[in-house]
């Protein structure tokens, strides 16, 4: 879990990352003295982070304002101002942030704001996070999955992009490899069994191998344990669908179709 820690103020700075360790002793936790730093960094290095505790009172981009920036940019992200005075109490309740915490900080105060705002999810409810809008890329708990293969990722991408229907080996290989090796199917069946080996291998390091299913020679993924920005727009979820810019899965040329699709299903939503 990665938590960001804003104050301008050093010394406030360093006594909630404290309290933040402290409350959290297993989460990342990243300290910026001005708002505009952490959305440069969400925007630029593409970080999502579970919490964000902000000062409100603060030079520049100030924590109202960055609250307003946060709710477009990470909808999800659990925002908690922190702050020496009790008048932006009906500001934190109108922007409908997720806590609030009056300094000097402790450890107890942002336990308790943590909890109320990361309720427990039992394991077997969690779910693979995707993003399909853009390129292509996994989370688990708010941080990238790694892939030891490129197309072990791919492949991933095509199970994701299927939505559950169950996929032969020869479909899977004309994607991936675009009919480059057609004339050694025994070869290119080998090279997928090594990636759908190692795809299991990568998901159940997290505990999320059932995501896959292998039945009568196909392979195909439980939809149900994906939160996806592409599935939930699809459903009609409206920060999905405004979150789609255009562009879908663009470091492979075989998510055109896909993306296409999209295009005609928007374009005929909004005519």
């Amino acid at each position: 879990m990665t938590i960001f820690a804003i104050d301008d103020e050093p010394k406030m700075l360093k006594l909630l990352h404290r309290a933040v360790t402290e409350a959290a002793p297993d989460a990342d936790i990243m300290d910026f003295s001005l708002g505009s730093e952490a959305v440069k960094a969400i925007r630029e290095r593409k970080l999502n982070p579970s919490v964000i505790f902000t000062d409100i009172q603060m030079p520049g981009l100030d924590g109202l304002a960055l609250a307003v920036e946060l709710k477009n940019l990470l909808p999800d992200t659990k925002i908690i101002f922190v702050t020496g005075y009790d008048d932006y109490a009906v500001d934190a309740y109108r922007l409908h942030v997720h806590g609030y915490v009056m300094k000097p900080v402790d450890a107890e105060r942002i336990r308790e704001e943590l909890s109320n705002a990361l309720p427990y999810i039992p394991e077997e409810n969690k779910k693979l996070n995707v993003r399909c809008f853009g390129n292509f890329e996994v989370f688990w708990k708010n941080e990238p999955l790694y892939f030891s293969r490129r197309k072990t990722k791919e492949l991933m991408a095509w199970l994701i992009d299927r939505r559950g229907a169950a996929c032969d080996a020869e479909e899977i290989i004309n994607t991936l490899y675009e009919g480059r090796i057609q004339s050694d199917m025994m070869h290119a069946k080998q090279n997928l069994r090594n990636l759908i080996g190692d795809l299991k291998n990568t998901l159940c390091e997290i505990g999320m191998e059932d995501i896959i299913i292998r039945k009568n020679r196909t392979l195909a993924i439980r939809t149900e344990r994906i939160d996806c920005d592409y599935y939930r727009m699809l459903e009609g979820d409206m920060s999905a669908v405004n979150s789609f810019r255009g562009e879908y899965m663009e470091q492979y040329s075989w998510a055109e179709i896909t993306k296409g699709h999209l295009h005609f299903t928007l374009d005929n939503s909004l005519a």
